[in-house]
């Protein structure tokens, strides 16, 4: 008994001082990490700009490398906030330290405006007089969009790299099939033709209103890429057109011969080549910099503004409550009342990069909107979506700056009751029997089909906030509410071609749109004369390494599914009636 005694409490003991010493190597990681999140890089005398995407990932706000990325020794890839990226290319510009870019945009992470807003800058960079050179070798659209603002492309000479630049498609995915065979019925009442969120439930293809829409974005993102590209390369868009049409680039020489780069070299031959830019003999002497790491440098607030000019990044669906995900309405109030209280912000830039969500929640953030707009201006920017609730929140802006390749528009609004009881009785053999205080009590229970006189009742709510919809973008825009009604129906429109229908006022990237409102203030004269200060503050090292350690992975990810998974994420039965604004899908340039 006492060697059995001594064994138990050796044991226990043993698992004590193993765990102690566990949560004491495991808090010792969580502040090398955070300690590494903080250090401060240091700028050569002289210095090559280098912008690796492997190594970083355009996004709106900056925030740190991936920290559980840090602990498995992996590849850490920096996020950084387009804001932060065109400051630091405006001053490199600038900056007698910086020589030249070089760009390798293999991989390139970003969306669509902010792969826009960040070529923008690049074409600006090499306006002022200095080099840009990049070198690929695996092109995508994408990639090659941002390097054909280079001086010279450069490319691997060496074939087996995959090409993935031919063009913009995306897919539309429809499940009523499936779900026939299932036995579950969705239930769909929205306003609007072109209003498709929703419709992958209860149809097998496309509708012609769904396909009308879609060919025209997919057209109006390509144009906007290629005119650039053409324009950069000294071809025609046709042309352009034509060597993808025909499958002409498969190869490095086949780049080479239709001029989409100027050289082909081994790794040791660009090396030289640099050398040579940097006036140099040899490549061990040239000294580089991190876009990141430059960014983090300049990323420097004027403290002694007395001005602000207060960002307010809109990333993310809308939706109800305080997540710290997303744009959650009751959170958005909050931040927004927050900026309505400092005295200092005189001037307020919406930064939208949402697809929409709940109703609910996209009015609470208007409400919150328009007592700002009562005490200083607020100019609207729009990143890769502001759609429906999007939308929403921002058409009462007092100027309004969208990208090209912005998706904006869908005014339009949808409800969805999937009835499942036939899975329930036919597939899974189980009985309900409602038992109800009202005849109508079980209407969203999802056990039943709904009745003509509940349909009713529904679309009523949905035609409802279909009308405050467009009555509140008649007021916005200045248009009549007939108007508003001709151009909406649930229509997503690319910024290129809502330009011209008054639901923006002019194609601009963040930095106008925080050039606009600082100019606008009394008495400054530049935008180097307030301080601009963003909000939500983006999460610690540490918070992102908890949420991280507790989040989720996501089935469908890397699928021709991943899009609608991201569109209807965190949508269950509790939201079966909830009325939304918000477009079916997202979009990703690769």
């Amino acid at each position: 008994m006492k060697e059995y005694i001594k064994m138990t409490l050796a044991t226990i003991t043993g698992l004590f001082l193993f765990g102690f010493v566990a949560i004491f190597l495991f808090a010792g990681m969580i502040g090398a990490i955070a300690a590494a999140g903080d250090t401060t890089p240091v700028m050569p005398k002289e210095a090559v700009l280098e912008i690796d995407f492997t190594g970083m990932s355009l996004a709106e706000q900056t925030t740190e490398a991936d920290p559980l990325a840090m602990l498995q020794g992996g590849e850490q890839v920096t996020p950084v906030g387009i804001y932060s990226a065109i400051n630091a290319i405006n001053a490199a510009a600038q900056d007698p330290a910086i020589r030249y870019i070089y760009m390798k945009p293999d991989g390139v992470a970003g969306g669509t405006a902010q792969i826009e807003e960040f070529r923008t800058a690049l074409k600006n960079f090499r306006d002022s007089g200095k080099a840009i050179v990049s070198y690929i070798e695996s092109p995508t659209n994408a990639g090659y969009y941002l390097a054909s603002v280079s001086d010279k492309i450069y490319m691997t000479k060496y074939d087996g790299g995959m090409n993935m630049f031919n063009g913009i498609s995306s897919q539309l995915i429809f499940l009523k099939d499936a779900l026939d065979r299932l036995g579950v019925n969705v239930q769909l009442i929205r306003h609007g033709k072109y209003k498709s969120a929703g419709e992958m439930y209860i149809r097998n293809s496309s509708s012609k209103e769904n396909m009308e829409q879609n060919e025209a974005m997919v057209e109006s993102l390509w144009e906007s890429l290629a005119t650039e590209i053409a324009q950069s390369r000294d071809i025609t868009v046709e042309e352009l057109n034509a060597m993808l049409n025909n499958l002409e680039l498969n190869f490095p020489a086949d780049f080479l011969e239709k001029g989409l780069v100027d050289e082909l070299l081994s790794r040791e031959e660009l090396q030289q080549k640099l050398a040579d830019l940097y006036i140099t003999d040899s490549y061990k002497k040239v000294k580089s910099i991190s876009l990141a790491d430059y960014a983090k440098i300049n990323d420097v607030p004027n403290l002694k503004a007395t001005n602000k000019v207060a960002v307010i990044y809109a990333e993310g669906n809308i939706v109800d409550g305080n997540e710290s995900d997303g744009v959650a309405g009751d959170r958005f109030a909050k931040i927004i009342a927050d900026v309505r209280a400092d005295k200092d912000v005189k001037a307020v830039v919406l930064r939208v990069n949402s697809p929409g969500g709940s109703v609910m929640a996209s009015e609470k953030i208007k409400a919150e909107l328009d007592l700002l707009r009562e005490n200083v201006p607020v100019i609207a920017s729009y990143g890769d979506y502001a759609a429906s609730g999007g939308y929403w929140i921002s058409a009462n802006s007092d100027y309004i700056f969208s990208n090209a390749t912005t998706l904006t528009g869908s005014i339009g609004v949808f409800s969805m009751i999937p009835d499942i009881g036939g899975v329930v009785k036919d597939k899974l053999h189980v009985t309900i029997t409602p038992v109800k205080s009202n005849e109508h009590a079980d209407m969203l229970g999802m056990m039943r089909a709904l009745t003509p006189k509940e349909t009713a009742y529904m679309q009523a709510s949905v035609e409802n906030i279909y009308n405050k919809f467009t009555s509140l973008v008649a007021e916005g825009r200045d248009m009549t509410v007939e108007d508003v009604d001709a151009i909406a129906q649930g229509r997503v429109w690319a910024g290129a071609d809502a330009i011209e229908i008054g639901l923006v006022d002019q194609i601009g990237t963040i930095e106008d749109a925080i050039e606009y409102a600082a100019m606008s203030i009394e008495g400054v004269t530049s935008v180097n004369d307030v301080q601009v200060v963003g909000y939500p503050k983006p999460k610690t090292t540490l918070e992102t390494l908890l949420e991280t350690l507790g989040g989720e992975e996501y089935a469908f990810t890397g699928t021709a599914l991943e899009s609608v998974e991201k569109a209807f994420r965190g949508w269950d039965g509790s939201q079966a009636g909830k009325v939304y604004a918000r477009i079916p899908y997202e979009i990703v340039v690769r």
